[in-house]
């Protein structure tokens, strides 16, 4: 026992120092591990046989290639599951207003109005979370990405008390009537005179139609809605329906027309993933057949609208990061600020062929490789960090710079020994907002 308790004794004593020589051996034996923010005249072109070998300057390492300029196809925007934190959630600031008569007769009481409000904005959120996979053609392998975009309530801050829920009565402007004499669908009236921060956030109505419509025996008070780029005016006969998450569908099938979504049925619609079909059945229950015909995308007219795929996901997050789109406005702007949490590590070889705009700092380890051949923006303060051994490549198109008026770090490579990052350049990308001389002035 006397003689166990020595030895353990003598272990605890030397183990410590044990670790200290050790540490001391590894830290001189390490080589030495130095940082530096590159300037413009360190970067180096692409070495002529990286074309011919790499395959990371494709789409799934095939396809077109960089130089045709990738920024331009849907297939570049759309989430790559492997990597998921690489497509950052937009977020789509939005308000509601409820439109009534001056008597309060023709639509929902204002407590009503806003318990309907918040359920469909949960259930909103949830399919924006939860895409479903595509029933037509049928027997189909279309892949259900996730959408990666999702709404935000959004209250007015000059306003005291403000939750983005309005009320307003208008004998004039409550209404809306699809067809006929006196349709309004198209009138912007209502947007102009009720609309809350037009210019950064979906303004979305709720609006009866009109009595004098419903008393028509040939006019079809459905649930409906149009999108005027940034708002929408959506009907429905709001006594009648029970449950929020019904409407779910007509909302996000606006909000698709709004970020350059079409109907898909009929014609091409610019995706090869949407089958075009008859439009015959609403639901799958509702005819012979429409077990195997029914449409569940949220562009065409059906029970369901809950399918976003691949293409029209890719199609609205282009337009999410189209600079010169109105409907960028209507983003919460979560790359403006640097948010750490959000760094995004590049640690096996990817290709960025559409544009990002990151809210953390970009990283590339050691082994990892980054090709960019779209618009990058970094956010204020941050920096793009490649470590010994890692790689980034500046395609034709490449465009880093700070989409908010801000200045970022520049890119810093590490150097450990022998072994340095490498920062390459194709073709001549613009650099800009950086705050260390690194600009679209290369050497070629």
């Amino acid at each position: 026992g006397t003689d166990t308790n020595r030895l353990m004794f003598r272990s605890l004593l030397i183990s410590p120092a044990a670790a200290l020589v050790a540490s001391l051996l590894f830290l001189t034996c390490s080589p030495k591990s130095t940082w530096k923010y590159l300037r413009s005249e360190d970067l180096k072109a692409v070495p002529a046989s990286y074309d011919q070998t790499a395959d990371n300057g494709r789409i799934n390492g095939q396809g077109r290639p960089l130089a045709t300029g990738a920024c331009n196809l849907y297939e570049a925007f759309e989430p790559d599951t492997n990597h998921l934190d690489h497509t950052p959630i937009r977020y789509i600031r939005i308000n509601f207003h409820w439109m009534n008569s001056v008597d309060g007769a023709q639509n929902l009481k204002e407590d009503e109005a806003r318990k309907f409000t918040l359920e469909l904005y949960k259930a909103l959120n949830y399919s924006m979370e939860n895409n479903k996979k595509m029933w037509l053609p049928n027997g189909n392998n279309t892949p259900c990405l996730p959408i990666r975009i999702k709404y935000q309530l959004t209250p007015d801050p000059t306003r005291p008390g403000d939750d983005g829920i309005y009320f307003h009565y208008d004998d004039k402007l409550y209404f809306y009537v699809t067809r006929g004499r006196n349709r309004n669908l198209y009138s912007r009236d209502v947007i102009e005179k009720y609309g809350v921060q037009p210019d950064s956030v979906l303004n979305i109505f709720m609006m009866p139609h009109h009595p004098d419509s419903l008393k028509s025996e040939t006019y079809s008070a459905y649930n409906t809605g149009v999108a005027l780029t940034n708002a929408m005016k959506l009907a429905a006969k709001w006594f009648e329906i029970k449950n929020p998450w019904d409407f779910r569908g007509v909302l996000n099938h606006e909000t698709g027309h709004i970020y350059g979504l079409s109907h898909t049925w009929a014609y091409n619609d610019g995706c090869d993933d949407t089958p075009q079909h008859p439009q015959d059945c609403y639901s799958r229950g509702q005819y012979p057949g429409c077990d195997t015909m029914t449409s569940n995308n949220v562009m065409d007219y059906n029970a369901q609208q809950l399918a976003f795929t691949p293409c029209q996901i890719g199609k609205i997050h282009q337009r999410m990061a189209a600079l010169n789109a109105r409907q960028r406005g209507l983003l919460a702007p979560t790359w403006c600020k640097l948010d750490e949490t959000k760094t995004i590590v590049i640690r096996d070889t990817v290709a960025w062929l559409g544009a990002k705009d990151l809210e953390g700092n970009l990283v590339i380890e050691n082994g990892g490789s980054l090709t960019i051949g779209c618009r990058v923006s970094v956010p204020p303060g941050g920096r793009i960090s490649v470590h010994a051994g890692g790689t980034l490549i500046l395609g034709e198109y490449a465009h880093l710079h700070n989409a908010c008026g801000g200045r970022w770090k520049g890119i810093e490579v590490e150097q450990s020994g022998e072994l340095s990052g490498v920062v390459l350049t194709g073709g001549d990308p613009r650099i800009e907002d950086t705050d260390n001389g690194l600009s679209s002035a290369i050497k070629k």
